[in-house]
């Protein structure tokens, strides 16, 4: 058994274009065979932190929401709060990152909606039946309503996950500050009394007495303390933050299931673009040159079959000479099922990628194995 997923190359002749070519892509990958009528489609993406310029172009969403609006679909583009202090930490401040890199309804033609809304707070707990670590992850409550899922991934490194492609975008990218705080730690959050001012909204919004003012300070209480993230949403300063603690092969496993929740019972697509390959996320306000070379653009129904065939195209590729993997040539790594070179586990040695993909085969999200039908 194998999952069809269907790959194009970055080349164009005289008279087309990569917008055509990605038109051409989703449509013989069968994204028509989706009924999109009078359906709200989520269309999950990262809108790239400001500063960082190598998140997908917005025109690449236009076509794929232009797509699905002509098949009767009510598309719009969406992403959730980070559960670190930055641009994107709440929804003004994410929407607005999301304007000035040209995620606007002007120039994609829908709606952005950020799905966990104002403070990252806005979840719908979803089970899944055989998590073995998330039995309720907590989504978006935007994305958790939609009736369509498709996501559009920018394939690149990643410093815990190892890569970042469909699941990690689907899974990480949907949660609520709640789940991602689920995903990234294996207990409660830490406080910065430098930066705590005691204003008290940390113990306002806390509904288990896991925090208290002590002298003025925010502390947490580790017996009363479920984890649950709320904290982190309300505190104004930024003082509170999780531990970042979890162990990257568990927390790549904890994106498989929440990435289960987001797409059990609903019709679901997905596309990948394996351009501006660089060494880390794109929720960094910066971007380090490509360690590889632009590969080209994947679709499939089956986002384990995609993730797979885009992290072997990229093990395909040459190293950038200079990139962050040549600097990390000497330290190699060597995954076990395939020759040659791991570009992603080159640059993050210490990360283990695979870990996602198998346990997102348990959950029943789609398979390993793939056939690649080049057009």
């Amino acid at each position: 058994m194998s999952s069809k997923v269907f790959f194009t190359d970055m080349h164009v002749k005289t008279g087309d274009s990569l917008l055509s070519k990605f038109d051409r892509l989703i449509t013989r990958a069968g994204i028509d065979q989706i009924d999109f009528t009078d359906k709200f489609v989520a269309v999950k993406i990262h809108f790239g932190e400001v500063g960082n310029l190598a998140f997908l172009r917005q025109q690449y969403a236009k076509v794929l929401c232009d797509h699905i609006k002509k098949q009767g679909g009510k598309p719009f583009l969406t992403d959730c709060n980070t559960l670190y202090v930055g641009y994107r930490n709440n929804a003004l401040n994410h929407l607005d990152a999301a304007y000035i890199n040209g995620y606007n309804p002007l120039a994609t033609g829908v709606h952005t909606i950020i799905a966990d809304g104002l403070r990252g707070t806005d979840e719908r707990a979803i089970p899944v039946e055989d998590a073995e670590y998330c039995p309720a992850p907590k989504i978006g409550a935007a994305i958790a309503e939609a009736d369509i899922i498709v996501s559009l991934s920018h394939f690149k490194g990643h410093v815990v996950a190892g890569f970042g492609g469909a699941l990690k975008n689907i899974g990480m990218g949907c949660g609520s500050k709640a789940g991602k705080m689920e995903m990234h730690s294996s207990g409660t959050p830490r406080i910065s009394a430098g930066k705590c001012v005691g204003c008290g909204m940390c113990v306002k919004n806390c509904n288990n007495k896991g925090v208290n003012i002590v002298d003025g300070k925010a502390v947490i209480d580790e017996q009363h303390c479920v984890g649950c993230g709320y904290c982190i949403a309300y505190c104004p300063k930024g003082a509170i933050m999780t531990k970042w603690d979890e162990a990257k092969p568990v927390m790549n496993k904890k994106v498989a299931e929440y990435t289960k929740a987001v797409l059990q019972g609903k019709p679901n697509f997905h596309a990948s673009l394996v351009v501006d390959v660089s060494p880390e996320c794109d929720c960094e306000g910066h971007n380090d040159v490509p360690v590889i070379p632009n590969v080209g653009m994947f679709a499939s129904f089956d986002p384990v079959a995609m993730d797979q065939a885009c992290v072997d195209a990229c093990n395909a590729q040459p190293i950038v000479p200079g990139s962050a993997a040549d600097h990390h040539h000497d330290h190699e790594c060597h995954c076990h099922e395939h020759e040659g070179h791991d570009v992603f586990r080159m640059v993050h040695p210490d990360t283990d990628w695979a870990a996602g993909l198998d346990h997102a085969v348990k959950l029943g999200l789609g398979i390993r194995e793939y056939e690649l039908i080049k057009i």
